[in-house]
C-alpha cells in the first residue's frame, strides 16, 4: 500500500479497530455462560435475541448516522457497549444476561457500517478510492491484532484473577478511550461527501433511495453473499471455546496453578494464534484477490462451510487439534473475504448511502445469524456440539450449492 496514505487519520482508523476489539470477555463468553449453568438452548436464545435486536435497529441506525452525523452515532454506540459490559459484570441469572445481550445488540446496530462509511468517504475525499480494498484490509488487520492481544491478556487475567466475570469490567477502559478517539475524527467525514447542510436528505427520502439501491441485483447479491458467511461465523464462533478447553485439558498440569486458571491461559494463547493469522489474512486479502479466481467469493463461502462440517466430524471423534484447525480456517476465510466485499459494495453504492447499505448488509447478517444461533443451540442440547456443527454446516452448505450467481464476484 502507498506509504503516502498512511497519514494521521489512517492511524486513527487503525487505533479504532484495535481498541474496538479489546473485548476481553470474547475469548471466554461461552465458557462463562456454561460456568453459570446456562444451557446451550438458552445460549442460542441469548445470541438470537442479540441478533434480532440488532436487526430491528440496523437500517434506522444507518439512516440516522447518514442524516444526522456518523460521529454522534458511533460515539453513542460505544457508550451503549460500555453499559452492556457493566450489566454483564453485575449479572447473576439468565434474564439479566438477556438484558445485557439486548443492550449489546442495540450498540452493535449503531456501530455496524458507520465506521466503514466514514473510511470510504475519507478515501474519496483524498482521491485514494483505488486503494479501498487494500486500505480496509490493513485497518482491519489492526482489529484482528486487537483481538489477538485481547485474548492473550484475558488469559493472563484469568490466570491471575481466576474469575470470568471480572473480565467484563476490564473492557470498559479501551472503549472509553475509543469514545474519545471518535470525537477527534475530522468534521468532513461526519456526513457523506455528497451532502451539505442545504441539501441534507430527510430520513424518508434516504429510505426511498436506499430501497432503490438495494433493488439492484448486483448490490443485493454482494450484500447478501457477504452477510451469509459472516453470519455463519458470528453465530458459531464462540463454540470454538469448548474445543480449546478440550485441548487445554490434554496438556500436563503446571505446578501450583489450579486447572481453571491454566485452562484460561491456554484458551487465551490459542485465540492469540488465531487472531494473528486473521490479521495477516485481512492485511493481504487484496493480494490474494488479485491472484485468485474470479469466483473467489462463492468458492470461499463453500470452503468455509466445508471446514465447519469437517470441524463437527473431528469434534465427534474427539480429534481436538484437527477440530481447532478446521474452525480456525473459517476465521481466516472470513478475513480474506471481508475487505474484498467491502470494497465491492463501495464501488456500487452512492456515497451518501454507504452507511445505510452497510447497515442493510449487517441486517441481513443478523437475520441469518439469529436463525443459525437458535437452531444450533437447540441441536447442541439434543445431540451435542459436534453433531450440531455437522447438521447446521451441512444444511447451509447444501443451500449454498443450490444458489447460483449469474455474475461471479
Amino acid at each position: 500500500m502507498n506509504a503516502q496514505i498512511k497519514d494521521k487519520q489512517y492511524r486513527k482508523f487503525c487505533a479504532y479497530g484495535f481498541l474496538k476489539n479489546l473485548r476481553f470477555f470474547d475469548a471466554f463468553l461461552i465458557l462463562f455462560l456454561i460456568d453459570k449453568g446456562v444451557s446451550y438452548t438458552e445460549i442460542g436464545i441469548l445470541y438470537a435475541s442479540r441478533e434480532i435486536v440488532t436487526n430491528l435497529f440496523e437500517i434506522p441506525s444507518g439512516l440516522i448516522a447518514d442524516s444526522y452525523g456518523r460521529k454522534k452515532s458511533l460515539a453513542a454506540a460505544l457508550f451503549i457497549f460500555i453499559l452492556s459490559f457493566l450489566i454483564f459484570w453485575l449479572s447473576l441469572n439468565f434474564w439479566l444476561y438477556l438484558f445485557a445481550f439486548i443492550i449489546f445488540g442495540i450498540a452493535d446496530a449503531f456501530r455496524s457500517g458507520t465506521h466503514k462509511g466514514m473510511m470510504m468517504d475519507y478515501l474519496k475525499l483524498n482521491n485514494w478510492a483505488e486503494y479501498k480494498s487494500d486500505y480496509y484490509g490493513h485497518t482491519r488487520s489492526w482489529s484482528q491484532r486487537g483481538s489477538a492481544l485481547s485474548s492473550l491478556l484475558a488469559g493472563l487475567l484469568i490466570l491471575i484473577d481466576g474469575n470470568y466475570q471480572n473480565i467484563f469490567i476490564y473492557s470498559v477502559l479501551p472503549y472509553t478511550i475509543n469514545f474519545i478517539l471518535i470525537l477527534s475524527y475530522p468534521a468532513e467525514i461526519d456526513r457523506s461527501i455528497n451532502q451539505s447542510k442545504k441539501q441534507e436528505k430527510s430520513l424518508v427520502k434516504n429510505l426511498n433511495t436506499l430501497f432503490l439501491v438495494m433493488k439492484q441485483k448486483t448490490v443485493f447479491k454482494l450484500v447478501s453473499t457477504s452477510a451469509f458467511h459472516t453470519a455463519y461465523l458470528k453465530a458459531l464462533k464462540d463454540y470454538i471455546q469448548p474445543i480449546m478447553l478440550a485441548i487445554a485439558l490434554l496438556l500436563p498440569k503446571i505446578n501450583n496453578i489450579d486447572v481453571d486458571r491454566q485452562n484460561g491461559l491456554v484458551v487465551g494463547i490459542l485465540y492469540f494464534i488465531i487472531y494473528l493469522l486473521t490479521a495477516y489474512a485481512s492485511q493481504y486479502s487484496s493480494v490474494i484477490h488479485k491472484k485468485a479466481p474470479s469466483n473467489l467469493v462463492k468458492k470461499t463461502l463453500l470452503l468455509g462451510l466445508m471446514f465447519g462440517t469437517a470441524c463437527g466430524f473431528f469434534f465427534v471423534y474427539q480429534m481436538w487439534v484437527w477440530a481447532f484447525a478446521s474452525f480456525a480456517l473459517i476465521y481466516i476465510i472470513e478475513n480474506i473475504r471481508k475487505p474484498i466485499l467491502t470494497a465491492f459494495v463501495a464501488d456500487h453504492v452512492p456515497n451518501e448511502l454507504l452507511t445505510s447499505v452497510y447497515s442493510s448488509q449487517s441486517q441481513l447478517r443478523t437475520l441469518f445469524s439469529a436463525c443459525i444461533a437458535f437452531i444450533f443451540g437447540v441441536f447442541a442440547d439434543i445431540w451435542g456440539i459436534g453433531f450440531a456443527l455437522i447438521l447446521v454446516s451441512g444444511i447451509l452448505l447444501l443451500l449454498s450449492v443450490l444458489i447460483t450467481y449469474k455474475k461471479k464476484v
